[in-house]
């Protein structure tokens, strides 16, 4: 009996129709397009100005284009994660907004917080209920509105996120395509430089918590680019020698979109050439947990039944793993 996997069966994407530029940016915080061009890849990034719009509905449009691409009925559902960590409140969970807003109502659902890996933690999750036996139908989705605990005051961190969301339907697959391997990581010795402060039960919202500006995201750059090249870099290696692959056998390597340099030291470190490595960062930013569906959703057309992809991605906490994907179509 063929052993069942978890395959991608579609994918669909939300980007806010703003388009904040390098350009606007200068008029915003002492900087310049060069600058950011040269450091980050950066051009331009999208921003939901919608203040009463926020991840459950850009997760929610993604879902809905996804279910209309596949034919799918939201009735045969079973299961909905979203990585986030931008979440609509804390709860209800996002997933449960998306959900509600498809018609989703035989679902049960969650959300996952891994920073930047959340979406490769989440499909991971999603692929192991498939291969349970359990569950046909999850949707797996990544939706963050950075732009809301971004603080544009600081030129070091506002030029790097946008909002975006992205879902992928993962469903049983007996013709040995689908999820293959995963390598996922974790190290709570990085929470000193990435991170959050102020909204979580150790520092609930306050008058002193937002005058301190401790909603918005804080980055140390320097140690988190040193750790996100080589967790990446690694793991890729890790999971291609562990399965006895060769760069010659990946079509693609997927990586987290955070700064174009860290994508450029990943590949030169696994060996790999630039022209089979998805970069769309200079379009979008870094959209944290959308990263990755944000790039199988523009190579779509150019992905064949049967191609090797490995997604890898790093995120605060720190978090960080690899996924070795059959594409399924």
């Amino acid at each position: 009996m063929s052993q069942i996997r978890a395959a991608v069966t579609g994918v669909n994407c939300f980007v806010p129709e703003h388009r904040l530029t390098n350009t606007d940016l200068e008029k915003m915080v002492e900087t310049n397009d060069e600058w950011i061009k040269t450091r980050t890849g950066i051009e331009e990034r999208r921003i939901l100005k919608d203040k009463d719009k926020a991840a459950a509905y850009m997760g929610s449009q993604a879902v809905k284009g996804l279910l209309e691409k596949t034919g799918t009925s939201p009735e045969e559902i079973d299961v909905v994660i979203c990585a986030t960590v931008t979440p609509d409140m804390m709860f209800p969970d996002t997933a449960n907004l998306i959900a509600y807003e498809n018609g989703m109502k035989n679902a049960f659902t969650f959300d996952l917080g891994a920073a930047c890996s959340g979406f490769l933690f989440a499909f991971n999750t999603a692929a192991r209920f498939i291969e349970s036996g359990a569950y046909k139908k999850v949707v797996v989705v990544g939706s963050d509105k950075m732009s809301a605990i971004t603080d544009y005051t600081d030129r070091s961190t506002c030029i790097l996120f946008g909002d975006a969301a992205g879902a992928v339907l993962l469903e049983p697959n007996d013709e040995g395509n689908g999820m293959m391997d995963s390598i996922l990581r974790s190290d709570g010795q990085g929470a000193e430089f990435l991170y959050q402060a102020a909204g979580g039960s150790l520092r609930p919202a306050s008058h002193d918590t937002v005058d301190a500006k401790q909603h918005f995201i804080y980055q140390n750059g320097r140690p988190v680019f040193k750790a996100a090249v080589s967790g990446m870099a690694g793991v890729v290696q890790e999971i291609i020698a562990k399965n006895k692959l060769s760069p010659d056998d990946i079509a693609w390597v997927v990586p987290h979109q955070a700064n174009l340099r860290i994508i450029e030291a990943v590949a030169r470190m696994a060996d790999f050439p630039m022209e089979r490595v998805m970069v769309n960062i200079n379009k979008y930013g870094n959209t944290t947990a959308a990263t990755l569906p944000l790039c199988l959703w523009e190579w779509e057309s150019q992905l064949k039944k049967g191609d090797n992809l490995i997604l890898t991605t790093f995120g605060g906490g720190y978090t960080w793993g690899a996924i070795w994907l059959k594409w399924a179509y």
